[in-house]
């Protein structure tokens, strides 16, 4: 099987890489020290169509491939994490409307998404609540024709400037999902400072006290919010998230690739040492393969094969962990310099290790990964037949 890209494919990867070499990697030291992404960069990806890559081009977006996708992702992931987890919540976000949306939710705010007029932010972790989605605390009560919302989000990416939240709460005791302008009454935002990585991301905490939002905001219906929305739209973010990753595993290779040809150690540049060279041979295979993985899964959400949901695990599981692995060695490589703000690497390495624990942590990834090989490759006792003589 020869695994090629279409001349669309190739031709948008070099448009991807050449915006983020020219807009977004000249500024991510800046946005990673201030904790800030401007809004000039915003809307310049906005302008490129970036924030609507998977919305129809019936409802004003890109209607990206979800190869093409992938490779955005990736580009952007390469020149700033922060920036590409906006584009995998807004997405996460539009794909929720695009899916689950009645008719009157798609027309008004998935034009308004595509084109960056509006910024959405997806609110489903709580203080209390995060890999165990379904036990989320904020509540949602039917009065007359209005929502009333209570409760807390916690860590919403670029929660500081989005216009609307995909917000999940019980209704009934069921997990439902809504749609929460930020000027609704009974909202209120308080920003996020001081994480580890992805720190260009705005944070925020929602508090939501009896916050009224009309009642055809709901998505869905009632008891689809964590089944069918939030588990459609998270399987995107991982997919975002494992492409981001190759993205950073790229960033570590070539940053390491340009600082061993230049220093020199012990009269000789860094990359004729055997063990920096054991080191760059075991960063580019396991980039390799998780960009491998990352087009498997891809090819299977264009092809609507039910097995992409797994698939997608596994890239992101894979990715996340190998993006790790690769930015502690560029670091190491880097020395005392990979430990200086002055080196994106030690960004790369606190970006990683934020990978392994959002859309799924590293550890649900494998529950999941190892239950369906038990399912699948495990012949079950009962069918086993012992015979004897």
């Amino acid at each position: 099987m020869k695994l090629e890209l279409t001349v669309q494919q190739k031709e948008d990867r070099s448009q991807f890489r050449a915006f983020v070499d020219a807009e977004i990697v000249p500024l991510a030291n800046q946005c990673d020290r201030e904790e800030h992404t401007p809004i000039q960069l915003i809307e310049n990806l906005a302008k490129k169509g970036y924030l609507g890559a998977i919305i129809p081009k019936d409802f004003g977006g890109s209607g990206m491939d979800a190869i093409a996708y992938g490779l955005l992702n990736e580009e952007i992931g390469r020149g700033c994490s922060s920036l590409r987890s906006l584009l995998t919540v807004h997405n996460m976000v539009s794909h929720a409307i695009l899916k689950w949306g009645n008719k009157q939710q798609k027309e008004y705010w998935l034009p308004k998404l595509a084109t960056g007029e509006v910024i959405a932010a997806f609110a489903l972790s709580e203080a209390n609540v995060g890999s165990d989605a379904k036990s989320i605390e904020t509540t949602a009560t039917l009065d007359g024709d209005t929502y009333l919302l209570n409760g807390q989000k916690k860590w919403i990416t670029y929660g500081q400037i989005a216009d609307i939240f995909l917000v999940f709460a019980q209704c009934d005791g069921k997990p439902s999902a809504f749609l929460v302008e930020k000027n609704s009454p009974g909202l209120a935002i308080k920003p996020i400072f001081g994480m580890m990585g992805v720190k260009a991301s705005m944070l925020a905490e929602l508090h939501l006290d009896n916050c009224q939002i009309p009642a055809e905001n709901i998505v869905g219906k009632p008891g689809f919010g964590f089944s069918y929305i939030a588990a459609s739209a998270l399987d995107y973010g991982r997919y975002s998230v494992a492409w981001g990753c190759v993205g950073i595993a790229q960033a570590c290779l070539e940053a390491s690739l340009q600082y061993t040809s230049q220093r020199k150690q012990f009269g000789v540049y860094l990359k004729e040492h055997q063990l920096i060279r054991q080191m760059i041979t075991e960063m580019t295979a396991n980039l390799k393969a998780a960009r491998l993985l990352c087009y498997q899964a891809g090819y299977l959400k264009d092809t609507r094969d039910p097995k992409a949901i797994l698939e997608t695990s596994i890239a992101k599981y894979f990715a996340s962990t190998i993006a790790t692995k690769a930015a502690n060695d560029a670091v190491q490589i880097h020395g005392a310099n990979g430990c200086s703000s002055d080196y994106p690497v030690q960004r790369y390495l606190r970006d990683a290790k934020i990978m392994e624990i959002i859309e799924g942590s590293t550890q649900i990834q494998q529950i999941t990964i190892a239950d369906h090989a038990y399912q699948e490759y495990l012949i079950p006792s009962e069918t086993l037949c012992v015979t004897s003589r």
